[in-house]
């Protein structure tokens, strides 16, 4: 099983679609965040979560086997693998765990909608982050219905 949280950094001043923020991934066989580090990868979230959820419905749907994600200004990094039985997730500290694809685009889903409601509302009207995250998000949910 696969958890993760996706955060804005507090004290930006006014939000933007540009705000720099974490993602902290847990599993069994250990954990991956972006805070922390030096040099930094903190990350442009409101960018980062449209291009990962982007990125996971096409893999999910195609042949790869392999995905690499890296956020939206950062070098903060995570390879997706299909393995025989179950997806398994990497770092470039090690594994992190292994999840089915139900439970990894569930937990996904929650993380990204948390953020949704947690911050999103903080952007102006005219930031493009919006519907690009909304949108991305909407395609999510679509192709992949939580029951």
């Amino acid at each position: 099983m696969i958890t993760m949280q996706f955060s804005v950094r507090p004290g930006q001043g006014e939000a933007s679609g540009f705000d720099l923020g974490d993602m902290v991934w847990s599993g069994e066989l250990g954990e991956a965040r972006s805070a922390g580090h030096t040099p930094d990868q903190g990350m442009m979230i409101y960018l980062s979560v449209p291009l990962l959820l982007d990125g996971l419905v096409a893999w999910l749907r195609g042949r790869d086997r392999t995905l690499e994600f890296i956020g939206a200004d950062t070098s903060f990094a995570l390879t997706f693998r299909k393995e025989k039985r179950h997806l398994s997730l990497a770092s470039a500290a090690g594994p992190i765990g292994t999840a089915s694809a139900g439970e990894l685009t569930e937990a996904v889903l929650r993380a990204a909608e948390q953020l949704a409601a947690e911050g999103l509302a903080s952007l102006p009207d005219t930031d493009s982050a919006r519907p690009d995250y909304l949108a991305a998000l909407h395609a999510f949910r679509t192709e992949f219905p939580t029951t």
